[in-house]
């Protein structure tokens, strides 16, 4: 009998090591806290991947320390599984960007010869945006961007974790023109594909905006205590919804006021259970009060929703109140487009939930921005499309030297992320990004979801790397 692959999941103390040993393994086996060093032992247990059978090991943190100490037998636990390990899985927090550690520990790892794939955990949100940038100088290849505690990433971490083993894949379902659906599941993975997977989708606004009220509209059941009354609703409630065959997991929330006028604790908690559902959803539905639309505390939510990544839609309530619907929609649209300009074209969907009219639209507009928030765009592609954008409109020039734009890549999805590498990115202007960012939304259909567009110093990434080199898959 083959023996199992062994697979080690290494890092500095607290970055996720333990958190993503459970997700791996589908177990709560490994004790997670924020206290670093919790974990000193190897911990081994059995993960699928599809059909395949491994032994995951969850290490210890890697430390300097001094020789006898602790720290030090825990470091030694490390590196012998290091040394066992037919593939590594080295984790860094996306969050605090690349340490010294890091650096120390990546040396580490490359010099042991063993296939290692980069990990950049806690990189939901924009919090860990630059340090999953940072992680491409510890030369270990592209990171995968992930969050082992949400579950995001998991998918495309799994793929490259079989395709390091040799274990063989089913070939992606593709969508027209190619592109590769980024939450499709590999058929054979024993998981349940992404268009089975409930669309986890937070709706907020203002007090007494109609959130409860959408929700048990949506679900045919007075399941949220609703009224006129602002603020009856404190709790993030999580409900189930099956519409038209996909499955949803919606999530009513507390009204969000401005800051300053949040002063009773209770409502503090509230208001910080409303935006850890923001963080955690993937679409996130901005109800608006169609009798006082679009008012500061509206658009600083959408701003919100934006800066943590979130697919946006945008539902005007109590329409049927409006006497002139075309001017308002007008009007509406004409604020949105100055006021929220960083996420251009996002859906607007007019609905009454007391009246239940519009429900199948805004819920049609949620399943569109969710798959444009998953998109992928094969490099490729994207190559020819910034080529054509540079010949439409070439990068300036600064000092009498003109700058050149030399490829892009689309490391993650959830939300779009893609890094142009650039001869002087500190000198590229605003304005121009702003126009690649634009451009690139209109050529592959991803209006009113956010876009991360990222430079970097560097040539062609994959023409002349040291070491192992991995592509993404498109």
């Amino acid at each position: 009998m083959t023996a199992k692959p062994i697979v080690a999941i290494v890092g500095r103390p607290n970055v996720g090591k333990s958190t993503l040993f459970n997700r791996l393994t589908g177990r709560r086996s490994a004790l997670v806290s924020d206290m670093p060093g919790l974990t000193r032992d190897r911990r081994e247990g059995e993960a699928m991947l599809g059909d395949h059978a491994i032994v995951l090991v969850d290490t210890a943190g890697l430390e300097e320390a001094a020789s006898g100490s602790i720290a030090a037998r825990m470091r030694q636990q490390s590196e012998s599984a290091i040394t066992a390990a037919d593939l590594v899985l080295f984790v860094i927090d996306a969050r605090e960007g690349v340490t010294p550690p890091d650096e120390a520990f990546a040396r580490i790892a490359r010099a042991s010869g063993k296939p290692v794939i980069l990990v950049a955990n806690k990189a939901e949100g924009k919090a860990g945006t630059a340090g999953f940038y940072d992680a491409f100088s510890l030369g270990l290849g592209e990171p995968i961007a992930i969050s082992a505690e949400h579950g995001e990433g998991i998918v495309d971490l799994i793929l490259d974790m079989m395709q390091a083993l040799g274990f063989k894949t089913a070939p992606p379902r593709r969508a027209a023109g190619g592109d590769r659906d980024a939450a499709t599941e590999v058929a054979d993975d024993g998981r349940e594909p992404a268009s089975q997977r409930a669309i986890r989708v937070a709706i907020v606004g203002r007090p007494n905006a109609g959130k409860s009220t959408l929700v048990n509209a949506l679900l045919g059941d007075e399941r949220m205590i609703t009224g006129p009354e602002p603020g009856l609703t404190r709790d993030t409630i999580s409900t189930e919804l099956e519409w038209q065959g996909r499955k949803f997991l919606l999530f009513d929330t507390a009204g969000l006021r401005r800051k300053a006028k949040v002063t009773e604790l209770a409502e503090k908690l509230s208001t910080s259970d409303s935006i850890r559902a923001i963080r955690f959803a993937e679409v996130v539905v901005l109800m608006v009060d169609a009798q006082a639309p679009l008012e500061h505390q509206d658009l600083t939510i959408g701003d919100m929703v934006e800066s943590e990544g979130r697919a946006l839609v945008i539902a005007v309530n109590k329409w049927d109140l409006v006497a002139e619907k075309q001017k308002q929609l007008k009007e509406m649209r004409e604020s949105l487009a100055s006021r929220l300009a960083q996420v251009p074209d996002v859906a607007m969907v007019t609905v009454s939930a007391l009246g239940e009219r519009g429900l199948d639209k805004l819920m049609a507009e949620i399943v569109a921005a969710y798959e444009s928030w998953n998109r992928r765009v094969p490099t490729a592609d994207l190559n020819r499309w910034l080529q054509e954008a540079l010949e439409r409109h070439s990068p300036p020039a600064v000092n009498g030297r003109r700058l050149r734009l030399r490829y892009i890549t689309q490391p993650s999805a959830r939300p779009p992320t893609f890094i142009a590498f650039c001869s002087r990115p500190a000198e590229l202007p605003r304005s121009y990004i702003r126009y690649l960012t634009n451009s690139l939304r209109t050529a592959f259909k991803m209006p009113g979801v956010p876009i991360r567009f990222n430079l970097k110093k560097s040539e062609n990434p994959y023409a002349s790397r040291g070491g192992r080199v991995r592509s993404r898959r498109s």
